[in-house]
């Protein structure tokens, strides 16, 4: 058990998905797992673990930005020894092929967040994703014909920022979507020498202004969980 939480040793698996909203760990848990078991709700992060065909998966909610997903990674890497985890979350779409409900595979985090200025004492860091879950998830979706996007993301610290057109500064460097979290989960993944991967969905676009209501974002965007489930357990 710790601080956060509250499974006991053995109850997690050794890989984790990690949705940021706890329902759609739910989700994930109703609809993927077989036999799922709640260990955790400290907070209302949910937690669960079962099977995925024949294999032990666990899906745990994080919450929303950086600090979140540093204290629940953290935890899960030093506490329960989990090996391998990835992200499954939704992103707002900064470059003009990348779609609504596009599938995003982020290769490395761009970040505004200041926590790894605090760990490298202002020197710069580039979180990466790990190259043998990277290039296992571009293969199951393109197997699947899901034509999914891979490129940077930017993992911001503020969704309402001063400058409303702040993003436009990353997009003009190539990144493809907005989101939250990738930054430190693939810090995190390089510091314990684990693995990690950001798969997204496209639930808005920051260019065209369309965007996926709370009920589909929670509970459709169901192809990145199964490339994310096939990716977990290869």
């Amino acid at each position: 058990m710790s601080i956060h939480i509250a499974a006991k040793n053995g109850e997690i698996a050794d890989v984790v998905l990690l949705p940021g909203d706890p329902l759609r760990a739910k989700f994930v848990a109703e609809n993927f797992l077989e036999n799922a078991v709640q260990y955790n709700s400290v907070r209302n992060a949910l937690g669960f673990t079962g099977t995925y065909k024949g294999k032990k998966v666990s899906v745990q909610g994080t919450g929303m930005g950086i600090p979140s997903m540093s204290i629940y990674v953290n935890e899960l890497f030093q506490e329960y020894g989990v090996k391998r985890a990835i992200r499954i979350g939704t992103a707002g779409s900064i470059n003009k092929d990348v779609k609504i409900r596009d599938l995003v595979l982020a290769v490395s985090a761009c970040t505004d967040s200041g926590a790894n200025k605090i760990r490298f004492g202002g020197r710069d860091f580039a979180p990466t994703a790990t190259f043998s879950l990277l290039k296992t998830a571009w293969d199951i979706a393109v197997s699947r014909e899901w034509k999914p996007k891979a490129g940077p993301v930017v993992s911001s610290d503020m969704f309402y920022t001063e400058n409303p057109d702040e993003w436009k500064l990353w997009a003009n460097f190539g990144c493809l979507a907005l989101e939250m979290e990738c930054a430190e989960l693939y810090t995190l993944a390089a510091k314990y020498g684990r693995e990690g991967l950001g798969i997204l969905t496209i639930s808005d676009s920051l260019i065209t202004g369309e965007i996926t209501t709370a009920e589909e974002r929670q509970n459709t965007f169901t192809r990145m969980m199964e490339v994310a489930l096939e990716t977990a357990i290869s």
